[in-house]
């Protein structure tokens, strides 16, 4: 039948830690990628910053993982954060190999800083590394023969033991079914591995420069096959949003801070960072949207300025042509005028727990890059830090499943997807008004700065909507929508548990109920 499928491994998600397990495992694999829309939709090609290494002279791996224990504020996993970032300019050596153009200074990549960092240590691509890598490992993985990439399939759950047509409560997990886009079918896809590379789940928030797929499905479906999450209170804020109605999500990079860029109050142009932090503009992306926070709900202000016109025209537009380009469509000239910006979530630090193969709590499953906790970011990314967790998640869990083949056995018969008592929806408004509904309160109730009746409102919410999406999921087929839907719904429960449970301030979660840091470092650890 035209709706089951069967390869060696599945990879859920086509960014840079699917595809580059793809391809890890391809010269001895039938490899399988789905990608919920179109293959490049990931937040990948979104990252204009670049990836951090340590390849300028003087600088050393200790300092590398010094500055990322500083920024994550004691809570990383010191295993976790060597193993990374020892692997760093390998990573980068072979995505050079494949063909990502980084900017060179003779015969060395360029590097570039950013804040947190006490070195030069970001390769890039002008201000558009994560386009350049998401070109490059796509161009391979579709050269290759044993990678077959299928786009528009929305994941709804993992087929797990339950859904063997002998049930068994092992907890293997055999692949997952899928709804096809242009059919709308739910399609079954299994394998002896599956790779969760599903991104994060910034769609939470009303405010988000992540792309519109990152719904936390990976995360959401782990967690309901039976995975540990940990640390989801941790989402991190970019400081630097642009602030336009009209386009969502379009992102100033960090690098425009480390040149010189100057955060001011409009009207006024006072410069404001120098009086919550030494580092000013330089310092870690939770103090300076803490402090953009504080200002614009201080002073009733829609965004803040950032100005980068005193460094000159000809620096600007040689440094940032990409963000000088898209502004000036716009209608802003950054080489003359300021850029309104506000906060916006950025990052999702927590998510489902994994080990240095990238393996998750069921036998079978394996998770890398933003859906995955591995104890690299602890309570806060450090900038760059993340597309190089995906190239090393990647490759340790193509390393681990090769390594282990013998050991992974063949999946057994899996019930079809049964749809027989559910009927077309007539009620789409349904979805679309939870949609907006969570992402507001979200903002609202938990966004930069917490407290414990906020985030107790946002949980009562959320109970609300629960009975409210489950009933629909129960009564109406499934659509790529509802999906996301149940997902972000689910993702949000996670978020706000973790934040109750932590009775402190450190790293992205601030609460005023608790402004204070615990002694001890301890990870928050959901358990189904």
């Amino acid at each position: 039948m035209a709706d089951y499928h069967q390869s060696d491994v599945l990879i859920i998600g086509s960014g840079a830690a699917g595809l580059t397990a793809a391809l890890n495992l391809a010269d001895r694999c039938k490899v399988t990628v789905l990608a919920k829309g179109r293959l490049d939709e990931g937040s990948t090609a979104w990252a204009q910053g670049g990836i951090a290494a340590v390849l300028e002279p003087g600088d050393t791996f200790e300092s590398h993982i010094e500055d990322t224990m500083i920024a994550g504020a004691g809570l990383n996993d010191r295993a976790t954060v060597e193993f990374v970032i020892e692997s760093a300019p390998a990573a980068i050596e072979r995505l050079a190999k494949l063909g990502v153009p980084f900017n060179m200074d003779g015969n060395m990549p360029h590097l570039t800083r950013e804040g947190g960092h006490s070195h030069r240590r970001i390769v890039h691509v002008d201000d558009a590394t994560g386009l350049a890598v998401q070109v490059a490992l796509q161009r391979a993985a579709e050269a290759h023969p044993n990678i077959t990439l299928v786009p528009d399939m929305a994941a709804i759950d993992l087929a797990t033991s339950r859904h063997e047509e002998r049930y068994s409560g092992a907890g293997n997990v055999w692949g997952v079914y899928a709804v096809n886009r242009t059919t709308g079918h739910v399609e079954l896809f299994t394998a002896r591995a599956t790779i969760l590379a599903t991104g994060g789940a910034g769609r939470t928030y009303l405010f988000s420069t992540a792309p519109r797929g990152a719904t936390g499905d990976g995360i959401a479906m782990a967690w309901r096959a039976g995975c540990r999450v940990s640390n989801m209170e941790f989402m991190q804020f970019h400081p630097t949003c642009l602030y336009n109605l009209e386009v969502k999500n379009f992102l100033i990079t960090e690098a425009v801070r480390g040149e010189g860029g100057r955060l001011l109050i409009p009207e006024t142009g006072y410069r404001f960072m120098p009086d919550f932090d030494e580092r000013a503009e330089l310092a870690p992306r939770d103090i300076v949207a803490r402090a953009i926070d504080h200002e614009i709900k201080r002073l009733g202000l829609d965004y803040v300025h950032l100005d980068i016109s005193h460094r000159g025209p000809e620096f600007v537009k040689e440094h940032f042509p990409n963000i000088h380009e898209k502004l000036l469509g716009l209608g802003i000239d950054m080489t003359k005028e300021p850029i309104p910006v506000v906060p916006a979530q950025h990052y999702t630090c927590g998510g489902i727990v994994i080990d240095l193969h990238g393996k998750t709590d069921l036998p079978g499953l394996y998770a890398a890059g933003e859906c995955s906790e591995s104890g690299l970011h602890g309570a806060n990314r450090l900038a760059s830090n993340s597309l190089l967790e995906c190239f090393v998640f990647g490759e340790a869990a193509a390393r681990h499943i090769l390594e282990h083949w013998a050991d992974l056995p063949a999946p057994p018969v899996i019930r079809p997807w049964d749809e027989s008592r559910v009927e077309d929806s007539d009620e789409e408004v349904v979805i679309k008004q939870n949609w907006t509904e969570i992402r507001r309160f979200m903002w609202n109730y938990v966004g930069i700065v917490r407290t414990t009746k906020r985030l107790e409102r946002a949980q009562h919410r959320i109970r609300l909507l629960t009975d409210e999406v489950n009933d629909y999921y129960g009564h109406f087929r499934v659509t790529p929508d509802l999906i996301e839907l149940r997902n972000l719904l689910q993702t949000a429960e996670l978020i706000v548990r973790s934040a109750l449970h932590r009775h402190e301030s450190r790293g992205l979660h601030y609460t005023l109920d608790y402004p204070e840091m615990l002694p001890e470092a301890v990870d928050t650890i959901l358990v189904p």
